[in-house]
């Protein structure tokens, strides 16, 4: 199942792109209307998921990207082991992988993590966020759900 790390270099490709447009298009923390309750706002990210530990002092870029090296070591290793009519699992697991390295080519490289895409509503705005980290969530509710799926097969 190793035919799904396409999707992996596709989605860091697609990150770094986009992340390279926003960082050279947008000024920093100015946010630009693209529709009704989404912006793109240019942000740096450095700490996890929800700017986690972003005032840490600077340890949390090592060992964030220590994780994400250790987690895509065990994607890569577990997308080995998939059987073949594992699609499902095997797309969460591509994504995942394509979501970790994306942010994980920021941290090493930038010492943060560019994210620009802001869902607001009136005054109340999600974290902003970026496609690695799409990939990342998207990937994990696929994973879910085949969990899910092949439970119920086990009860019939």
């Amino acid at each position: 199942m190793l035919k799904w790390l396409w999707l992996s270099v596709a989605i860091i490709l697609l990150d770094q792109l986009t992340k390279w447009w926003a960082n050279t298009s947008l000024d920093y923390g100015m946010p630009v209307a693209v529709m009704p309750m989404f912006n793109f706002t240019l942000v740096y990210n450095t700490g996890a998921a929800f700017s986690f530990l972003s005032e840490a002092g600077g340890w949390q870029r090592w060992f964030f990207a220590l994780i994400a090296i250790v987690i895509s070591v065990v994607l890569v290793i577990w997308l080995s082991r998939l059987r073949p009519g594992q699609t499902v699992l095997a797309l969460g697991l591509a994504l995942l992988l394509g979501g970790a390295l994306g942010n994980l080519w920021d941290r090493l490289l930038l010492g943060y993590v560019i994210d620009f895409i802001d869902i607001y509503y009136n005054e109340w705005h999600w974290p902003a966020f970026n496609i690695a980290d799409m990939a990342i969530s998207v990937g994990a509710a696929l994973m879910i759900f085949d969990s899910f799926r092949h439970a119920n097969a086990e009860k019939d």
